[in-house]
């Protein structure tokens, strides 16, 4: 005899909004009422959820490429589970899918919303890294935002973060001559080289323009950037002609009250021809089936690895997500529900 359909749900509220870095009482746990299904809808028992550094910033009233999170509703984002009850005949009951309405156990989802995913091919949790938004962003930001080409140096910051652990292996596969990754801890230093950097290093031990030029004696030509700050000054002092820069994110100012200066070189940029290009990666959906094929390919010969750091039961989402932005991870930080 099947269990009864929950008719309430927990989630996780923004409670307040940040003033630099988050607090656990910038959140709230409560419980509501779950809506009837209407057609073309699905009630998901999710499973895991993600946490991810561009939420920093939905946490701020400010206009962005994405809304707000809005004081007293859930937060959302990247989450996969169950169909527990279905009005929808493309996803019915017992099909595992990948939606958008994580930071909550239950979720009322439109079938538009979700996408269906096979846990005997690969864990579920790889739709919310490897597979999924971080996959990507890295894929994204190397070939339509770098434009990558065989023999390139290249420079990962973040490397032992989701994104910037599979951008760094990406390059690897994808023919660069050189991959070269920061990360913040000597333990992180030593896992990239085991992911196949041919050079790391630790960005608390000394300048990073120090470290890099030491790693990348003659340059480099592309930087994938995740962190922002001293990273990028010190990635535009050693880049060759026509070096790409990627902008993907800026964590070191993520935390940050007042306005955070730009580099002081990057009048660099004219004398080397230099392209730094922001992005996205909603802007380059376009490659994703590119990306999946390739993906698929490597992952059925072995040639890429990912890493996971997981939290466990809704409740400690909040400080998953504070552990996230100070770095507390290694590969993707994914809360099991």
């Amino acid at each position: 005899m099947s269990e009864p359909l929950p008719t309430t749900t927990r989630q996780i509220t923004l409670a307040s909004r940040p003033v630099g870095e988050p607090t656990p009482e910038n959140f709230a746990l409560v419980e509501v009422a779950l809506p009837d299904l209407a057609d073309d809808e699905i009630l998901v028992r999710n499973t895991a959820m993600s946490v991810d550094p561009y939420m920093r910033g939905r946490m701020n009233d400010v206009k962005s490429y994405i809304p707000p999170f809005q004081l007293g509703e859930p937060l959302d984002g990247g989450a996969v589970g169950e169909v527990i009850a279905s009005r929808a005949e493309s996803l019915p009951v017992g099909t595992h899918v990948v939606h958008g309405l994580g930071w909550r156990e239950h979720a009322v989802v439109g079938v538009r919303h979700a996408k269906p995913i096979d846990p005997a091919l690969a864990p579920t949790t790889a739709h919310l890294g490897i597979l999924g938004m971080p996959g990507l962003t890295a894929y994204a930001g190397l070939v339509g935002v770098a434009e990558m080409r065989e023999g390139d140096v290249v420079f990962v910051s973040g490397a032992a973060g989701a994104v910037g652990s599979l951008a760094g292996q990406l390059a690897r596969l994808m023919g660069a001559s050189r991959v070269i990754g920061s990360a913040g801890s000597a333990e992180k230093v030593e896992r990239l080289r085991t992911l196949g950097f041919d050079a790391a290093f630790n960005y608390r031990d000394r300048p990073v323009r120090e470290s890099l030029r030491e790693a990348a004696p003659d340059g480099i030509d592309v930087y994938f950037d995740n962190v922002g700050g001293d990273h990028l000054e010190a990635a535009i002092s050693s880049m060759r002609q026509r070096g790409r820069i990627a902008l993907c994110g800026a964590i070191s100012a993520y935390n940050e009250t007042e306005p955070v200066p730009g580099p002081s070189n990057l009048f660099q940029a004219i004398g080397k021809g230099l392209t730094l290009r922001g992005f996205i990666v909603m802007m380059y959906s376009h490659l994703r089936p590119e990306f999946e094929q390739r993906m698929a390919q490597w992952l059925a010969h072995d040639e890429i690895v990912w890493d996971e750091t997981f939290r466990d039961g809704l409740e400690s989402a909040p400080t998953a997500f504070i552990e996230l932005l100070a770095g507390a991870n290694t590969g993707k930080m994914i809360v099991r529900l």
